[in-house]
């Protein structure tokens, strides 16, 4: 009975292995980018729930917002430092490769400029971001690239969640009919 039970997990561990070393030869490379890992930290699940939408002031029109954080089963919490070269003449252009993450990403840039890249936008806009800006990397099924563009080294810092036990960050394939690089 042993062995009957066997022969299907060995075939699965296989198809996962194949699998797992495919698509690994199939993502785009990184770049000039390296991303180092500061602090992580595991949290049980959590519910928080922010409100206000009441203007701050009385004499202000400025809505404060609704935010909402909850998770099921414990999850990972890593702030990382990613730091792309300054692009050269004839070089590739400095970036992260196409990827992807199991959670969101909260980043600011502290130094230089990044441009990111949607794999879902046909229309390949750019969205450059300058150090002092901050946006958000939803995350989930979401691909996407962050270029140096600009003329000297950039950097950022992300604050990730992810489900404890999924890797940080997902290589994916260049995008058909996306941006052509």
């Amino acid at each position: 009975m042993k062995r009957i039970l066997m022969l299907p997990l060995l075939g699965a561990a296989i198809v996962g292995a194949a699998f797992h070393f495919a698509t690994k030869a199939w993502a785009t490379p990184a770049s000039g980018f390296t991303g180092v890992t500061l602090a992580s930290g595991t949290l049980a699940e959590f519910e928080v729930f922010n409100y206000f939408v009441l203007p701050m002031l009385k004499s202000s029109d400025q809505k404060v917002w609704i935010s909402l954080q909850k998770t099921k089963g414990k999850s990972g919490l890593y702030i990382q430092n990613n730091t792309w070269d300054a692009p050269e003449p004839g070089q590739p252009v400095p970036s992260t490769g196409w990827h992807s993450h199991p959670g969101h990403s909260l980043i600011i840039v502290t130094a230089g400029t990044l441009t990111d890249y949607e794999a879902d936008d046909p229309s390949c806009k750019p969205h450059v971001y300058t150090a002092g800006m901050a946006f958000v990397d939803q995350g989930g099924k979401h691909a996407h690239i962050i270029r140096n563009e600009g003329s000297v080294a950039a950097s950022n810092i992300a604050v990730q969640l992810i489900p404890t036990g999924q890797p940080r960050r997902i290589d994916l394939p260049t995008p058909p009919g996306n941006c052509p690089f």
